[in-house]
């Protein structure tokens, strides 16, 4: 079961969609974390991941663009959050930030994606994307074992 909902972080609007998962924090940490296993269900190929605040993420969209982030928060297995850069390299005001955040929760755990928008226009749009990603991850997470 997955819910989104629209709010305020810092004066800037937000997505945040919550997955009840029936997984362990360990397991849904790995599937979040590791360049190999985000891939597989997030928006764009991970092509360097370095695990801690402060550190860099490069996406590859497969159709030419490269996009770079920078780790915010890296703290196992509970919270992993970037700022995602604009992928031409111009400054703008703000940054999309990505907040990911586990909890235990019975046998399973929370899952909490927080995307705070640069463009609000977009909100729709990514929040159905958003919840197609949380899906594919669902399904990697059911057939990983």
């Amino acid at each position: 079961m997955s819910e989104t909902s629209t709010v305020t972080i810092d004066g800037r609007p937000a997505l945040r969609c919550e997955r009840h998962l029936k997984h362990s924090r360990d397991k849904v940490w790995a599937a979040v974390t590791d360049p190999r296993q985000l891939s597989q269900w997030y928006p764009l190929r991970v092509t360097l991941l370095e695990p801690r605040a402060g550190g860099r993420i490069t996406f590859d969209d497969g159709e030419g663009t490269t996009y770079t982030a920078t780790v915010t928060h890296y703290d196992p297995p509970r919270l992993f959050a970037f700022d995602e850069h604009d992928p031409d390299g111009k400054e703008r005001e703000f940054d999309d930030h990505l907040r990911i955040e586990l909890s235990d929760e019975g046998s399973g755990c929370l899952l909490v994606l927080t995307h705070v928008l640069t463009d609000p226009s977009t909100a729709e749009s990514a929040s159905r994307g958003w919840q197609a990603c949380l899906d594919a991850l669902v399904a990697g997470l059911d057939g990983a074992g």
